[in-house]
């Protein structure tokens, strides 16, 4: 809703109000990552002490890339506020870095590690629309969509993979 707000500001050119909330908006995704890591812990403990799921120490690996991923975009929307090609796409996205959660909910999607799949689908629209409207997809998506499918990947093999380092980390945090 924040994002479709700020956008919404910017189309009506209340770029002043725009900016103001945005520090509002930086504020609450430095709390959003505080919080998104200590419920990962919770609930990897939840998960694995009440619901006696097997691999939920390995799972951490998604909500933490999830942080991870989400603070780095958020940072260098913040770094190149003042250049709106920049901001604008990287904002789009953090939050799209965002809905695996939401798509994790579909279970044949959740359990054939498809969710990342179909959050590159939605990132997909916005190089489309570069396509469509600019005839070039922008250095922003030329750069963070193969990183973002890299690091994906990465967080996969941490979790399905679990390999013995990360299954230590995890069972180190989740107890």
């Amino acid at each position: 809703m924040f994002f479709i707000l700020q956008s919404a500001l910017v189309r009506v050119r209340k770029v002043k109000v725009h900016r103001l909330l945005g520090w509002f908006g930086a504020g609450l995704a430095v709390v959003m990552v505080a919080l998104g890591f200590t419920i990962a812990i919770l609930m990897g403990r939840f998960d694995k002490h009440v619901l006696h799921i097997a691999d939920a120490t390995t799972f951490l690996s998604v909500p933490f890339g999830d942080m991870l991923i989400f603070s780095v975009l958020v940072g260098l929307a913040i770094y190149w506020r003042r250049k709106p090609e920049y901001h604008r796409r990287l904002l789009f996205l953090s939050t799209c870095a965002l809905l695996d959660a939401p798509f994790g909910r579909f279970d044949y999607l959740f359990n054939h590690s498809l969710f990342f799949l179909a959050v590159d689908a939605v990132i997909l629209l916005g190089v489309a629309r570069d396509l469509l409207v600019n005839r070039r997809i922008h250095i922003v998506y030329r750069v963070a969509l193969p990183s973002l499918v890299i690091a994906q990947a990465l967080m996969v093999y941490l979790w399905r993979g679990a390999p013995a380092w990360w299954a230590n980390i995890g069972r180190a945090l989740v107890g």
